[in-house]
C-alpha cells in the first residue's frame, strides 16, 4: 500500500533535515582539526621555504625543526650564561641606539615582550565600565597604572582586545571604572575576549558575574 504524498513529504523533510544537521555537525568536528593542521602546515612550510635546498636534501621539516632548536638554544644560552648574557645586550644596545632601526625594533620588542617573557604586560585582566546607564562592562588588560607623567592623574591605561581579530584598542580610563578580575587568569581572559565570549573563563563553570 503506497503512503500519502503528505507522509511522504515529510519523510523526505525529515530526511534532508537529518542529512543538512549531519553536515553541519561534521564542520563542527572536522573544522577546527583541520584550520589547525592548516595553519600547522603553513608555518612549517613558511620557515621551511626560508632555506629550501635544505629540506629539499633531507627532509620537509628540517628547516622549521632548526630554526625552532636553535632559538631554544639561544634562548637558553642567553638567559642561563653570562657570556650569552653580554652577546644578547650587546646587541639589544646597538640595535636600540641605531638610528632609524631603533624604531623597527624597540616596537617590535615591546610587542613580543607584551605577550611572552618575564616582562610580559597583559598579565592583568580587568573589566571596564563603557557605559553608564545602562552599566555595560568590557574586558581587558590593565598595562600602565600610573598616567600622571602624561597628564591623567587616577587614569590607568587599559588594553581592550576586539573578538575574532588580533588587534585591539588601547583607552585612558579612570581608575574608579574598572574592576580587577582576581578569579581570572590572564589566559582565561583573552580567550574569553577573543572568542567573543563563546569561550567561558572556567570550562562550563558560569563563575562571571557582572559586577552591581
Amino acid at each position: 500500500m503506497q503512503e500519502p504524498p503528505l507522509i511522504q513529504k515529510r519523510t523526505h523533510e525529515q530526511l534532508v533535515n537529518t542529512l543538512v544537521k549531519s553536515f553541519f555537525q561534521g564542520l563542527l568536528i572536522i573544522g577546527p582539526f583541520a584550520i589547525t593542521i592548516w595553519i600547522i602546515w603553513y608555518i612549517v612550510s613558511s620557515i621551511d621555504n626560508i632555506i629550501p635546498s635544505v629540506s629539499e636534501r633531507m627532509y620537509p621539516g628540517i628547516t622549521f625543526i632548526i630554526v625552532i632548536l636553535s632559538t631554544t638554544l639561544i634562548g637558553y644560552l642567553g638567559n642561563k650564561f653570562i657570556i650569552g648574557r653580554v652577546v644578547v645586550d650587546s646587541f639589544d644596545y646597538l640595535l636600540e641606539h641605531t638610528p632609524g632601526i631603533k624604531f623597527i625594533y624597540t616596537s617590535l620588542k615591546d610587542v613580543m615582550t607584551s605577550f611572552v617573557g618575564d616582562k610580559k604586560k597583559f598579565n592583568q585582566p580587568v573589566l571596564i565600565k563603557t557605559t553608564e546607564n545602562p552599566a555595560i562592562w568590557r574586558i581587558g588588560f590593565l598595562t600602565q597604572s600610573d598616567l600622571s607623567s602624561v597628564g591623567f592623574p587616577n587614569y590607568v591605561s587599559v588594553y581592550l582586545p576586539h573578538s575574532y581579530a588580533v588587534s585591539g584598542w588601547v583607552v585612558f580610563v579612570l581608575a574608579t571604572n574598572i574592576v580587577v578580575l582576581e578569579n581570572v587568569s590572564a589566559a582565561q581572559a583573552m580567550k574569553f575576549a577573543v572568542s567573543g565570549g563563546v569561550a567561558g573563563f572556567h570550562s562550563d563553570d558560569n563563575v562571571f558575574k557582572a559586577p552591581e
